[in-house]
């Protein structure tokens, strides 16, 4: 059974094709800029801690799409393999291959 989407499940879909990564990755360092100078406390290793959190994904969804093909996956990402594959280990990233 297909679910039916309403008009704000249209809406919503819209919306989302519209934004992009960049407005919305600004948009909750925002908030998270807010809620620093609100709380008064200090951010430490920020930069690290944003590049994990869209690499991953990004890296794990890649190569869900080249069904765990390293090569294939560095070079739509336009990357080393080598690159991949030190980023795989460092993020302890599983490679499904899926036969």
């Amino acid at each position: 059974m297909t679910p039916h989407l309403n008009n704000s499940d249209h809406l919503f879909v819209a919306n989302l094709q519209s934004v992009s990564l960049e407005k919305l990755v600004k948009s909750k360092l925002e908030v998270l800029f807010q809620q620093q100078k609100d709380a008064q406390v200090d951010l430490n290793g920020l930069y690290t801690i944003i590049l994990e959190q869209v690499e991953k994904p990004l890296f794990e969804l890649a190569l869900r799409a080249y069904n765990g093909n390293q090569v294939k996956t560095a070079q739509m990402l336009g990357i080393n393999r080598n690159t991949l594959k030190k980023k795989i280990d460092n993020y302890k990233i599983r490679v499904k291959k899926n036969n």
